[in-house]
């Protein structure tokens, strides 16, 4: 079984959903995020773009509703003893199949919580869910409930986040000797995600963002490599992932000579994040902390070149994308806590003279300051 935590830590996370459960007072729990199948049983795989579901009842007995070819998947990655399996058929509809399931376990009637806000839950679905669920019981919204409880990590997890950040820097290092005029993006890529690889790191759940010159404004990946100039842009955002652990890191970094521009820029991008980092403390919120971004850039005239959220959670995230909740956005009321490990970015892009700046690393709260994953200063890196 490749499970990547102990047994105890599984047993701890189930019982910390139980008492939301009850708090919530949820007869039972329809999951349909990967994460939070990952989170509570250690269930690892990319199935979950067709309909899957784990019910999780309140005594904390566990049923995971898949398709065949991920019954092998769910018995050898996760603690799920319980797996029923819908069929790949003409007409087939998965959500009748869950009501069946749901009948079984003694649940007509009961309060179920369903979790919405996800991927692993597209429209569609959704829809045929609610058509089934509407006479069998009371359905409550339980999206953010595992959410919420992944935020916090334990300190198993946070091993694994500070592994990942150590993959981010030998990214970071292997990278940097190929950026130089006439380097090769697609060398420089290869180079970070290898390092990763070396390094026993995973995929992460969304393409690394990789663009030079004027494509060093954004903040997407986008299909399609260049090769430096001798004075050149070159954005980096990517993120080392361990047992899908991710460590977010974000660079701007200059080739040749460094521009009058590019200089007040990375001075404004510095000074917003150390201005951030004194406000990711107990006693502030997430809104408090993209509200000392917002000043700084403020102070330097950069408004109209910021972007209007400076970070978010981090942690085991899977496709589409390594962006957790909560994030740092204007009037967030989300307190700062320790044992979260939150991803800083500070975005400048001056289309009116086509400067790119940023600088962003992951950092573990604390009862006080919080501390960075990365070994890497925040210095401006000219090569």
């Amino acid at each position: 079984m490749a499970l990547h935590f102990e047994r105890s830590e599984f047993d701890a996370r189930r019982d910390r959903l139980m008492i939301e459960m009850a708090e919530k007072k949820l007869d039972a729990i329809l999951l349909f995020a990967q994460e939070s199948m990952y989170w509570l049983t250690g269930y690892d795989t990319f199935g979950f773009c067709f309909f899957q579901c784990l019910v999780v009842k309140a005594d904390g007995s566990m049923v995971l509703l898949t398709r065949s070819a991920d019954l092998r998947q769910a018995r050898q990655t996760s603690i799920i003893d319980n797996i029923v399996l819908w069929t790949d058929r003409d007409g087939a509809n998965p959500a009748v199949d869950l009501r069946n399931l749901l009948n079984e376990l003694d649940l007509l009637g009961a309060r179920i919580g369903v979790e919405y806000d996800t991927h692993g839950l597209t429209a569609f679905n959704g829809r045929r869910l609610d058509e089934q669920l509407q006479t069998f019981g009371q359905i409550a919204d339980a999206s953010g409930i595992v959410g919420r409880l992944r935020l916090f990590k334990s300190p198993a997890e946070i091993a694994k986040a500070e592994k990942a950040a150590n993959l981010s820097d030998d990214a970071l290092d292997a990278a940097l000797p190929l950026i130089k005029q006439g380097g090769d993006e697609a060398l420089i890529l290869a180079a970070m995600q290898g390092a990763i690889f070396a390094g026993g790191g995973d995929y992460p759940a969304n393409e690394f963002i990789i663009g030079s010159g004027v494509d060093a404004l954004l903040c997407r990946y986008k299909a399609g490599r260049r090769k430096l100039t001798k004075n050149d842009q070159l954005t980096l955002e990517w993120a080392g992932v361990f047992n899908h652990y991710h460590a977010p890191m974000m660079r701007t970094v200059l080739t040749g000579k460094v521009s009058k521009r590019h200089q007040e820029l990375f001075d404004a991008a510095r000074a917003a994040l150390l201005a951030v980092e004194k406000a990711m403390t107990p006693g502030n919120s997430f809104g408090d902390v993209f509200d000392a971004h917002a000043r700084t850039m403020e102070a330097h005239g950069l408004t109209k070149h910021r972007l209007n959220a400076c970070g978010y959670s981090v942690g085991a995230r899977f496709t589409p994308s390594w962006m957790d909740m909560p994030m740092f956005y204007q009037g967030n009321p989300e307190p700062i806590a320790p044992n979260m490990t939150l991803f800083a970015h500070m975005i400048i892009m001056d289309s009116d003279t086509e400067t790119a700046m940023t600088l962003g690393r992951t950092y573990l709260t604390t009862e006080s300051q919080p501390k960075p994953l990365s070994r890497h200063d925040l210095d401006l890196i000219v090569q």
